[in-house]
């Protein structure tokens, strides 16, 4: 069955998750995703929110900048969600946006060495394993989380670039493709997860997300047209129009390879609670 997901965009108040964590889970959305965008909210914060005010919603975090957190630190957060919510969090790491990154001092000379080595001490800690690195950038002498998950935690990566692909593919048990991609896109980008799977010997499925902007409404394709100019969007990337058409975009995604599709909505969307049960109260019947 398709997975079908809405972002919640972080320029949405704090204060007002509350009210897209109900809408969420009452709405029978399966997935609800959060950005940690500089200088919004923090993205372990707002998902721990709505994991509490929720009970049967997961929530993917898409992604947390690896440049931002100490590993360590990632990996204590996101084992305390683990523990909190089994199998409700969704982790996601990335590189940043690197003009951000350097903007608070994070920036570094190699991003695709900060996330290997970064992923790599990720899964150690997260297996409850102790961990000693002596990285470019990682640098841990023993040590150990005394909270570890107590179920396998699955670790996402965001990636766009054919090497960064091939790192998720080695390193990750899933991979984020943002609203740029289009379905020829995500054929590309599984056949390079696919070449770093093999390089690395694993044959667990891997999961593809891909974000999925869409809007609807009487503006709809005005709206989604001035996102794709904006974003550099793929050709074909992007859906606007009803529920119908939305869902028949969805099922085009999943025939490309992806096996979740997070609908993302316009910055310009007036009613991001409104979207969000659109997405669960319309379009996920549609698609079975």
């Amino acid at each position: 069955m398709t997975v079908l997901g809405a972002v919640s965009l972080p320029q949405i108040p704090p204060e007002h998750l509350a009210a897209v964590s109900n809408a969420a889970e009452d709405s029978g959305l399966d997935e609800l995703w959060l950005w940690e965008d500089c200088f919004w909210g923090g993205g372990i914060a707002a998902a721990a929110t709505v994991l509490a005010r929720t009970e049967r919603v997961r929530v993917g975090i898409g992604v947390l900048p690896v440049p931002l957190r100490n590993v360590a630190l990632a990996a204590m957060e996101v084992a305390a969600l683990l523990r909190l919510h089994p199998g409700r969090i969704m982790p996601g790491f990335g590189h940043g946006v690197q003009e951000w990154m350097a903007q608070v001092g994070a920036g570094v000379e190699s991003p695709m060495t900060l996330l290997r080595e970064q992923l790599g001490a990720l899964r150690g800690l997260l297996n409850g394993e102790t961990v000693t690195a002596a990285g470019r950038y990682v640098r841990l002498d023993k040590v150990a989380l005394d909270w570890p998950p107590t179920m396998p935690a699955p670790i996402l990566a965001a990636a766009s670039g054919p090497r960064t692909l091939r790192l998720s593919g080695e390193l990750a048990d899933g991979t984020i493709l943002t609203s740029r991609t289009a379905p020829d896109g995500v054929r590309v980008a599984r056949a390079l997860i696919d070449e770093g799977r093999a390089v690395a010997g694993r044959t667990e499925p891997h999961q593809v997300i891909v974000y999925l902007a869409a809007a609807t409404g009487p503006d709809a394709a005005a709206r989604l047209a001035a996102k794709a100019r904006h974003n550099e969007f793929q050709e074909g990337a992007g859906v606007a129009g009803d529920p119908d058409a939305i869902a028949d975009a969805v099922r085009r995604y999943v025939a490309a390879g992806a096996d979740t599709v997070v609908l993302e909505p316009t910055d310009d969307d007036s009613d991001l609670v409104e979207f969000v049960r659109f997405v669960g109260e319309k379009v996920r019947p549609l698609l079975g």
